[in-house]
């Protein structure tokens, strides 16, 4: 095992109100511009607790975003500045009842072909990925931002990619001013969640096509990629598997030497996640070293990473960034590397009753 120190310099309320639901930023995602910072979560409603969560299914899970002008230290709270096709709820069919599904009520002309092709590498531009559900009739789009989260354009169409089930989150691997992959997750052949597969656009997102499908041995789930590019031009994707919601959890690595045409297996950085399992968020630090933040939600729930000097050939044991939560229902992270080189984490939380968005910051080194 090969590992970094690391010193977690505190933690922050993003955004709690009692009787809320706020949780999933990995659902959405994490940007930042020197020391502005934008984050998207879900906010909806406390309900009966479940076998781990306590929403109410009767309400939207609105998407809210949340901002900080000064490296993740202190936060406001804004609507998402985007347009959500099929009702009130963004990247939430699992959690609310039928009728407030997003799946069924798109309507034609609701998502569109992008017409001004994206610079992945512009500084400013941001996209983030958005779904409805997670079965076999989920369906996926995106949005741009070049204004940092104070508008987002959009949604708009994969165009091109003609792949059924279709439920993706944000992970998007620039390769050069209009050239990217999506690493993206779909439902299986029978129809359930997941296998994760590469996307690729040459053309600022204006078309897509299905470049290669990330091994994978059918048992159980494998969903939610976390990917990074190294130095050395070769790819890193860290993807969430489980066998489901009663069953551990465990974060398994890939690795592509020549743009994502093909994957290789690179091990298992993380090997229990806790009951039902949780994504990791992977994080390039200075050099070849890498970081990987995850919620742990077994006895002792908390968040948790390990961390890599030789760009993941080996990780080091879990630390503890904190372990203070009172019940499993946690995790979800997103993760940036602020501009004086701290790592910034931001999550789902509880201690007993509403969940709320939090915020650590990690010094790494």
């Amino acid at each position: 095992m090969t590992g970094l120190a690391t010193h977690v310099a505190g933690h922050q309320e993003v955004f709690r109100r009692p009787g809320h639901f706020s949780a999933w930023p990995a659902n959405y995602g994490l940007w930042v511009w020197e020391d502005e910072v934008v984050v998207v979560f879900a906010d909806g409603r406390l309900g009966e607790q479940g076998a781990l969560h306590a929403r109410d299914k009767g309400h939207h899970f609105r998407p809210l975003q949340a901002r900080s002008a000064d490296g993740g230290q202190t936060w406001s709270v804004e609507p998402f500045a985007g347009f959500i096709p099929g009702g009130g709820s963004l990247s939430a069919d699992e959690h609310v009842a039928m009728e407030l599904r997003s799946g069924g009520q798109i309507s034609d002309g609701e998502i569109e072909p992008l017409s001004m092709p994206i610079d992945f590498k512009d500084p400013e531009v941001a996209v983030m990925v958005a779904r409805t559900g997670l079965d076999g009739r989920a369906r996926s789009w995106f949005y741009v931002t070049r204004n940092r989260g104070r508008g987002w354009e959009g949604p708009f169409n994969f165009t091109g990619l003609d792949v059924e089930g279709l439920a993706s989150r944000t992970d998007v691997v620039p390769l050069s001013g209009r050239h990217a992959l999506f690493m993206m997750t779909a439902s299986k052949e029978d129809g359930t969640e997941g296998c994760c597969l590469c996307a690729e656009t040459t053309d600022g997102g204006l078309s897509f096509r299905r470049k290669s499908v990330l091994p994978f041995d059918g048992d159980g789930y494998a969903i939610m990629p976390s990917s990074v590019r190294l130095p050395d031009g070769s790819i890193l994707s860290v993807v969430r598997r489980g066998k489901g919601v009663d069953r551990p959890g465990w974060l398994e690595a890939f690795r592509s030497e020549n743009e994502g045409a093909t994957w290789q297996a690179a091990g298992i950085p993380v090997a229990d996640t806790g009951i039902g399992g949780n994504p990791g968020s992977l994080a390039l630090l200075e050099g070849k070293r890498l970081a990987i933040v995850y919620g742990y939600r077994g006895d002792s729930p908390g968040i948790r990473m390990v961390t890599s000097s030789n760009g993941g050939r080996d990780w080091s044991e879990s630390i503890d960034i904190r372990r203070d939560a009172k019940l499993p229902d946690i995790g979800y992270p997103r993760s940036v590397v602020l501009r004086d080189g701290r790592l910034l984490a931001v999550y789902y939380y509880n201690f007993g009753r509403e969940r709320f968005i939090a915020a650590s910051i990690i010094s790494v080194a």
